[in-house]
Order: structure tokens, then sequence, then C-alpha cells
């Protein structure tokens, strides 16, 4: 593998090692570091190791009755056909998808606002203020005691009218929090199967955000646009995800109540002990997620959009250097995000990691100035 690789049709050898990422961040059973998760999460998080503690515990006693293995096998095997072919017919509607998605038109509009030159603030607010959920967390922002400590607002009294709330914010501010909380709007959260998943996604995402900030500053290019493309670039991922743990607690959650009125210990245990189908779901993700990104943002009418251009290019454009600007600064942020984490995980060699960079064409100056970055924190305000 001496001969450079970069540039051209992607070489078998990087597309293995990006997948190898993308299944262990869905299939891979590690848990997950701290994040901002942590305080939503803590009752979901009692619930996935109680859920995982009572399966395991179920499965290693069918494991030693031949019959009752036999009977979970095929109980197991059904269930999981019956998620995967409902989830087919949704997939095959991005539609339906887009409903579920946690994207609408008045987010797209407040995402190309943020990346204008001459930002009308007037105007994001309206926008701002048709998104009550986007609303309750810039408000939280300025009400929190960190934000009230380092702009020294000692006063008690909460703000809680959103002109304020975007006047104390600032806009260069609201240009990296916004696309931040609405990453957090489209992830899979509340799900149990999935709290370990979203973790590792979100790190993911995060580390490709703030890379792709440092290479839109060192490059020259529109930071707001580079940083708002990186992170829209996990919405086809979290939709996928996102279906598929609700398709499989709905099967799942009525299999087990019919088990249970039949008082058929067999077959309620065997239901039980039938894990979320990770490894199915992670053909989904490969096989959809990228064409996602740009249909759902298409089907609001966006297809005009450079958010939504960026994403058709990643999806459809063979070979890394027939990339546009930014969606090339979001490929290399993206390598580089996922070349950090497989190291974490001691999953990648030196002569991998060459190739990688080799591939996208990271410069010796953008390396040196990701490797300069603060990744274990975004530091938004």
């Amino acid at each position: 593998m001496g001969k450079s690789v970069s540039g051209g049709v992607r070489p078998g050898i990087i597309i293995e090692i990006e997948h190898r990422l993308l299944k262990q961040v869905i299939v891979g059973k590690q848990k997950a570091a701290a994040s901002m998760f942590d305080a939503l999460d803590r009752e979901l998080e009692g619930d996935a190791n109680k859920l995982a503690i009572e399966r395991d515990a179920v499965f290693q006693r069918l494991s030693k009755q031949i019959q009752a293995k036999q009977v979970f096998e095929a109980v197991s095997a059904q269930l999981i056909t019956t998620v995967n072919s409902t989830l087919d017919n949704q997939l095959a509607s991005p539609e339906l998808l887009l409903k579920h998605s946690g994207i609408n038109e008045n987010q797209m509009l407040v995402l190309e606002t943020l990346h204008q030159k001459n930002l009308d603030l007037n105007r994001l607010r309206l926008l701002i203020s048709e998104l009550p959920w986007l609303c309750r967390d810039l408000t939280n922002i300025v009400n929190s005691a960190s934000f009230r400590h380092k702009y020294q607002q000692h006063s008690d009294v909460k703000v809680t009218e959103i002109k304020l709330v975007l006047n104390f914010i600032g806009i260069e501010n609201l240009r990296m929090l916004i696309p931040y909380f609405c990453l957090r709007n489209w992830l899979p959260t509340g799900h149990a199967n999935l709290l370990w998943t979203t973790r590792k996604l979100w790190r993911y995402a995060m580390l490709t955000g703030i890379a792709a900030k440092a290479l839109a500053e060192l490059n020259e290019k529109d930071v707001a646009l580079a940083y708002s493309c990186s992170l829209l670039h996990q919405l086809g991922t979290s939709v996928v995800l996102k279906n598929g743990a609700k398709v499989y607690e709905n099967v799942w959650g009525n299999w087990l109540r019919e088990a249970s009125s039949s008082r058929d210990k067999e077959l309620y245990d065997a239901v039980l002990a039938t894990e979320f189908p990770a490894d199915n779901i992670y053909q989904q993700v490969l096989k959809h997620a990228q064409k996602l990104n740009w249909q759902l943002l298409s089907l609001l009418n966006f297809e005009q959009s450079p958010l939504t251009q960026v994403q058709a290019e990643l999806d459809q454009t063979l070979s890394y250097s027939e990339l546009s600007d930014y969606s090339a600064l979001v490929a290399r942020a993206s390598c580089f995000a996922k070349v950090l984490m497989l190291e974490e995980m001691r999953m990648i060699s030196p002569k991998e990691k060459r190739l990688m960079f080799d591939y996208y064409e990271l410069s010796e100056q953008e390396h040196i100035r990701l490797k300069g970055q603060n990744y274990r924190k975004l530091d938004l305000i």
C-alpha cells in the first residue's frame, strides 16, 4: 500500500475503516463516556441496565434447557423478522419518516438564517419562537449558573423573554448553540435500547462539528455553514435508529403482553430475552442514512440550500477529489473524528490512520490545527 490513495474513488480499505467505526457506534457493546445526556438519561440508564441484567439471566437459563432454547430461537427469529419487515416498509417512504425525524421547515429556516452574513436577529427570533424546545434550551442556557457567572449576571431574576435571551447570547454564540440543540433534538433519545448508541453517536457528531469549525476557520470559510453541515450529516442515521427503536419497542411490547396474557412462561421468556436487533439496524443505516440526509431536506423544499447540496454531494459523489469546498471540508472533519474515536477504541493501526489522512488529503497545517482542539468539551459560550 505504498502508493498514494488520495482523492480518487474510495478504496475498499477506506470504506472498511469507516464502517468499522459506525458498527462500533451502533452494534458495539462498550458503554459511552459521560455526556450532556447524563441528567436526562439517569432514569433511562437504570432501566437499560436492569433490562440487560434481566435478559442475561433469562438467556442463561434458556441456554441450559434444550427445548426452551429451541422455542427462544424460533420466537426470536420471528420477532426480528416482523421488526425488519415493518421497518423496511417505513424506510421505503421518506415522506413518512419526515414526520418522525425531528426536523421541519422552521428548523431549516433557522439553520439557513444562521450562515447569512447580515443576520437579521428579529427574523431569527420569530423563527425560533415557533420552536418551543429551542426557546426552552436557549432560555435555560442564559439562566444557568455557569452563564451568569461568566457574564457577571448576578441577578436572581430569570430571563424568559426570547428577545432578551437572544441578545444575551449574541449572534456568534447562537451560530454554535442552535445547531448543537438541533442535533440533540434529532437524536434518538428516550430509548433504553439505544442509550449507549446515542451517546457514542453524539460524541462522533460533536467531534466532527469541532473539527469542521476548526477547518473552516483555518481555510477562511463560513464557520456556521461548515458546522451546521457537519451536524446535519447525522440526521439520516438518527432517523433510521429512532424508527428502528420505535418499531422494535412496539413489536416487542405487544408480543410480551400477549405472552403474559396467555400465561405461556416459555413464550414470555423467549420474547423477553430477544435483544434489539442492532446488527440489522446497522445494515439499514448503511443502506438508507446518507440518502435520507438530503432527501428529508428536499421534501421540505430546501433542494437549493447549501445545507442540502452538501449532504447530496457527500452521498452521491464517488471520489473525494470531486467534492466542492464545503463537502470536502465536512468529509475531512468526519475523517479526523472517525480516526480519533477508533484510536480511543484501539481499533485502527498507524498505517490505516495514514491511509485515511492520505485519501482525504488532510494537509500538515490542518492536522496540526485539528490536533490542537479540545475535543473533550465544546466551548460554546
